[in-house]
């Protein structure tokens, strides 16, 4: 029997439908972390950029598991606002801000000595902060704020997570570092150039590939470190990119980015921020990752191999030395 023309272009159409819903469905059985009977108490968490977007979830997470959690952020107006609103939502009043800047290192090191002196124990730490520019350090702002800043921090703390162990570091990576470079020179902006993705992945790629030395150098210590794509989520960072390009992923996001599911709503956090704070509170809390490190997480929580030149040992070892060179200079 001969197709119709309706039946030609509909047999597509349902195709590409059935797909989409797929994906859809696919997302609600990833792992939830109200599923995860985890509790915090008498553990304390830092997670950098808490006053908004993921980060704001993640604290948000670690409270309502009682944990002490520590909002590292830049703008304290926000933060403060922040608190507020995980400490009435979780009930937790265990909750702080202190102020941090990671694309400054002076500000790295004074947030570093405010913790170290009051804090007796550290047994989270979730780098989750991102931005390009010269930093009045000298360093390209991107690399400041992505790798340079967090790699400094994570480094003063070291002592402390250690003396506290079983501890995790988490960093909030990005499946762009696919695409990064190994340029060394770029921590300063030399040789960069200046397209807002390209600078984003080479700051990817430089941090996992630090992490996974980080990994290497603490074994045995108790303390592990991992990275992890929180997937492509529509938070504020997506203002530094233009309407229409935002419209794009509006209507793109539809299918492939990952939606708010409510189950941890608070109030004037933007829409989609939750599910992308899923992965990163999986592996920082959830027992199924106890022991794990040196790896990366994707957005589903699952254990992928990062870009070959983040899994390239010598290219880590030689970007760790530098990235020490680079921040006890400065």
């Amino acid at each position: 029997m001969a197709l119709s023309w309706a039946d030609v272009l509909w047999s597509p159409l349902w195709a590409v439908a059935a797909f989409f819903l797929g994906l859809r469905l696919q997302q609600r059985w990833l792992w939830r972390p109200r599923s995860c009977p985890v509790q915090l108490k008498g553990r304390t968490a830092i997670v950098t950029g808490a006053n908004s977007g993921i980060g704001k979830f993640i604290a948000l997470d670690f409270a309502r598991r009682g944990a002490r959690v520590i909002l590292a952020c830049r703008n304290q107006r926000a933060g403060a606002a922040a608190a507020a609103e995980i400490r009435a939502a979780t009930q937790n009043p265990d909750v702080h801000v202190r102020p941090l800047d990671t694309s400054c290192l002076d500000s790295v090191r004074t947030f570093a000595s405010t913790i170290i002196q009051e804090e007796p124990a550290l047994h989270i730490l979730v780098n989750n902060a991102g931005a390009s520019a010269i930093t009045k350090d000298g360093l390209e702002l991107s690399f400041a704020t992505n790798h340079l800043g967090p790699f400094l921090l994570t480094n003063l703390l070291l002592d402390l997570l250690k003396s506290s162990a079983p501890a995790r570091i988490v960093n909030v990576s990005s499946s762009n570092h696919i695409r990064g470079e190994v340029d060394f020179s770029h921590f300063k902006g030399e040789n960069l150039t200046y397209k807002m993705d390209n600078v984003y992945n080479n700051t990817k790629l430089h941090q996992i590939m630090c992490t996974n030395e980080l990994a290497r150098k603490l074994q045995g210590s108790g303390v592990t470190a991992n990275s992890v794509h929180p997937g492509y989520v529509m938070t504020s960072m997506l203002r530094h990119y233009s309407f229409a390009l935002r419209l794009v992923f509006k209507l793109v996001g539809v299918f492939f980015f990952k939606f708010s599911s409510g189950c941890l709503a608070v109030a004037h956090v933007p829409l989609h921020a939750e599910q992308g704070a899923v992965s990163v509170i999986y592996c920082a809390v959830s027992e199924e990752t106890e022991g794990i490190t040196g790896k990366y997480f994707d957005s589903d929580c699952a254990l992928v191999n990062p870009a070959p030149l983040a899994r390239d040992p010598a290219l880590g070892a030689k970007g760790f030395d530098i990235s020490m060179r680079l921040t006890s200079k400065y």
